[in-house]
């Protein structure tokens, strides 16, 4: 019996390097990234600069976003570029609205689209936008061998890679966000949002003009007089181009029974073709609290 189960292991053994062996590829590497000769070129798009990244709502057909892009010398040649958009952001490509070509000749090139090319491509006329609203452009790179590369083929390694580490400075996207001019927007408001608690939703505030021009005074909806006393009144400044706000003074600007606060920083809008004030501010020591009032 031992002589029996020697001789099937022996013929068991045998069977198995025979099958290894017959396996074995000697007429060429077997694993292609065993040499970086296998490995094939990419290509990608760096940013020289943004143009602009706002859509003005009264002139949106014309106003024009995008970016000035080179392709990175070490990758692939680039014939040509296709740009799409999306309302919003999202990757999935099914929502991808095709917007234009661009041809890749020369040092450098203009990525750009127009209001009314956006539009166009999303099946709506300009006068659709809404202000505060934003899209996503994506710049899909075909290289003269037919290569294709965008955002869903191009890693980010845990965001160090080309979409996002810094090192690389890659242009595969821009954005458009739409935005109204500025005119005085003193009077009424209803709260929609106040993170601060100072009003619940539906409370009606007042927002007064400021003394300087493009500003508005907001010490009459914080504090609420029921909480806390104005110790300078704080007011934001609007670009009246884009309607983007800033804080028009620093400092302590009101007293909680014996507690100051202060505005340190300011985000946000105010839209005069909305009516509407959306602001995100820091309030030392108590970080960002969000404002939403609408015009009645």
């Amino acid at each position: 019996m031992k002589t029996m189960k020697k001789i099937i292991y022996a013929f068991v053994l045998s069977s198995l390097l025979f099958s290894v062996s017959s396996c074995k590829k000697t007429d060429g590497q077997i694993n292609p990234l065993s040499s970086v000769t296998n490995n094939k070129i990419g290509s990608y798009l760096v940013l020289d600069r943004t143009i602009n990244t706002s859509l003005v709502y009264e002139t949106a057909a014309t106003s024009k976003v995008g970016v000035v892009v080179h392709q990175y010398k070490g990758g692939e040649a680039i014939d040509h570029i296709d740009v799409y958009a999306t309302a919003g952001n999202s990757y999935d490509t099914t929502k991808w609205k095709f917007v234009k070509t661009v041809a890749y000749s020369g040092d450098s090139v203009e990525v750009s689209a127009t209001g009314g090319d956006l539009a166009k491509a999303l099946g709506i006329t300009a006068a659709a936008f809404k202000a505060g609203s934003g899209y996503t452009f994506y710049n899909r790179i075909i290289t003269k061998s037919g290569a294709r590369y965008d955002v869903n083929n191009t890693g980010t390694n845990s965001g160090s890679g080309i979409l996002g580490g810094p090192t690389y400075n890659a242009s595969f996207t821009f954005g458009a966000f739409i935005v109204c001019g500025y005119t005085n927007m003193a009077g009424t408001y209803k709260v929609i949002t106040d993170d601060w608690a100072d009003w619940s939703p539906g409370d009606l505030v007042t927002v007064t003009a400021g003394t300087a021009a493009n500003t508005l005074n907001m010490s009459a909806v914080w504090p609420n007089a029921a909480y806390g006393n104005v110790l300078t009144p704080w007011t934001i400044k609007i670009n009246a181009a884009t309607g983007s706000v800033s804080l028009g003074n620093t400092g302590a600007f009101a007293d909680y029974g014996g507690t100051q606060v202060t505005a340190t920083a300011i985000s946000g809008y105010a839209f005069a073709c909305t009516g509407q004030l959306k602001l995100t501010v820091t309030l030392g020591p108590y970080g960002n609290n969000n404002l939403v009032l609408q015009k009645q």
